[in-house]
């Protein structure tokens, strides 16, 4: 591994630069040179307060049973908080929310669904049953003490996608009202120029198909499950979408009644109910001119809903910036603070969702970086916020209000780094940078990885969506540029290939499961590099004399322009 002296150099001397064209590079360390004057030695200095202890200590902590999986409006959740908020208070950083207050309150309303042991399916004389739990899982979509379908058709809508950009259109003139859509997940991916190919883009994701079915005036929603669409087995479907479901307090946006998922082989034996042959349906929606087909079977589901509105917060700690003229302009360090709290046992009976590896590990590398960026004499020339949010397995729902009801303007957000999830096997070749190639923060990040000895890569899962399931998501949508640095695959003094490994097991096993938990054997050598990438990029976005800009073209660009217009009338 290069110095961090070398690594500094390179930020204070604006040689930030490793894979631009000759023009850019040329502006960027022009733009570079006018940086704050904090000595180097200060700086490196500063970095070496990420340590493996620190982080250790945080995830060790965090992912105690004491806080019962952290979820949301639970005791565990409010420990938690206190516990942080304590932490950041002796770094000597501010309260960053409104009136003083360390923590940004919000409202949740908890919906538990009492999901029927079976779901009956009906076409002519003919009906297939589904069980619960193996076959299907269904939650309620209305905040209401009663979900009720009746007698509703199924219809195949393909992707369930309408994207006007791609000339695309699942549902096209059909009325959906009443109705219950069958909904192919991912998006698709037989064209680079389409949807990203094998890229997943939020087209893809769960909520954007619920939402855009309600839209349609669908009372139910049907998404045909499989490992690789969904990138997690249906393992992570049981224990994410049983028990308590926690939502935003719902305005007069459309609901659905009922959300599901089933399946494979239970969606191909209710298509074989209509004569039909599910993997000639899925072959049919690859195509633009796709319509979407009335199945003919009808179904009916009523579950009694308890409601329970409780508060989560996000907490939000300041460092206010040094430069009279930049400080109302920050840059924003994520990480969130829940899990899943206490669910369904597993086989050895555990029932508390420690949420270690996520997301008790990205914690940990905020609140180090948030301790490194305090040892130095002087702040950085913008401020910077640590936002670690709540409800982010519930659907984003701590970063989405934030972004509702920031505490800086759209248009004063320089840029959002996001941490979720933590490397815990060792050194890497690589770092995985999710978003790459969207933002100018690219060339930030690539700079320093080099300096690292490392070569960032982009998602190298990039079928599972990964940008559109983790709190950046929220910063995009109102235009702020974003980074969310995830563990690298290629680890030093290991076999090709041993890193997905780890990373597959993980998900396959662990993932959103009671068996996340802390182990002293992880190795924090990998997560040290990646917290102290994320402490360099910070201060060099903190201190550059232009803020970040999305890639020309990019699909959030627009959000950043009006906000930008916004902020500078």
């Amino acid at each position: 591994m290069k110095t961090t002296n070398h690594i500094a150099s390179l930020i204070f001397a604006g040689l930030l630069i490793s894979g631009c064209s000759n023009e850019a590079s040329d502006e960027i360390a022009e733009a570079a040179t006018e940086q704050t004057a904090v000595p180097e030695s200060d700086a490196n200095t500063a970095v070496t307060a990420i340590t493996d202890d620190l982080m250790r200590g945080y995830v060790k902590e965090l992912a105690d049973d004491k806080y019962e999986g952290r979820g949301p409006g639970s005791r565990g959740d409010d420990l938690a908080r206190q516990y942080l908020i304590s932490e950041l208070e002796q770094l000597g950083l501010l309260p960053g929310a409104e009136d003083g207050s360390w923590e940004q309150p919000f409202e949740l309303v908890g919906v538990t669904a009492t999901q029927p042991k079976s779901w009956t399916f009906t076409i002519d004389a003919s009906d297939t049953t589904l069980q619960q739990w193996d076959d299907f899982i269904v939650s309620s979509g209305v905040q209401a003490e009663r979900a009720r379908i009746s007698d509703a058709e199924l219809v195949f809508v393909g992707y369930g996608i309408q994207a006007p950009e791609y000339e695309w259109d699942d549902y096209k003139s059909v009325d959906m009202t009443g109705k219950v859509a069958v909904i192919v997940n991912n998006d698709p991916d037989w064209d680079e120029n389409l949807f990203g190919g094998e890229k997943r883009l939020w087209y893809g994701r769960w909520d954007y198909k619920y939402a855009t079915a309600a839209a349609q005036g669908a009372v139910g929603a049907i998404i045909i499950h499989t490992s690789p669409s969904a990138g997690y087995p249906f393992q992570v479907v049981q224990t994410s979408w049983t028990g308590e479901q926690f939502e935003l307090p719902a305005e007069s946006e459309p609901r659905l009644q009922a959300a599901a998922w089933v399946t494979e082989d239970s969606a191909k034996t209710l298509i074989e109910m209509a004569a039909l042959d599910l993997d000639e349906l899925r072959e049919a929606a690859d195509n633009r001119d796709f319509k979407a087909v009335p199945l003919g079977i009808t179904t009916s589901l009523e579950m009694d809903v308890s409601l329970n509105v409780v508060k989560s917060a996000n907490i939000l700690a300041l460092m206010p910036g040094s430069d009279p003229e930049l400080s109302d302009e920050v840059v924003i360090y994520t990480a969130h603070h829940d899990h899943l709290g206490i669910g369904t046992p597993n086989e050895a009976g555990d029932a508390i969702y420690n949420g270690a590896m996520d997301n008790a590990s990205g914690v940990a590398q905020v609140m180090a970086i948030a301790r490194a960026l305090k040892q130095l004499p002087e702040a950085p020339r913008r401020s910077i916020l640590f936002a670690l949010v709540g409800a982010e397995e519930q659907g984003l729902l701590g970063s989405k209000y934030y972004a509702a009801h920031p505490s800086f303007a759209p248009g004063k957000i320089a840029a959002n780094l996001n941490y979720d999830g933590g490397n815990i096997w060792g050194h890497t070749h690589d770092v995985t940078y999710i978003g790459l190639g969207k933002t100018s923060i690219d060339t930030i990040v690539s700079g320093i990885a080099a300096e690292q000895g490392r070569v960032v890569k982009p998602d190298q899962f990039s079928d599972k969506g990964y940008f559109y399931r983790s709190d950046q998501f929220s910063f995009a949508q109102i235009g702020v540029p974003a980074m969310y640095l995830d563990t690298g695959n290629d680890f030093v003094d290991r076999p090709p290939g041993w890193g997905a490994e780890q990373l597959n097991h993980y998900t396959d096993v662990n993932y959103h499961q009671p068996s996340d938990e802390y182990d002293d054997s992880w190795n924090f050598e990998g997560m040290i590099s990646d917290a102290q990438l994320g402490f360099w990029a910070g201060l060099a976005i903190a201190n550059a004399d232009e803020m970040q800009t999305w890639t020309e073209g990019d699909e959030f660009e627009a959000a950043r322009l009006k906000a930008l217009d916004a902020a500078n009338p």
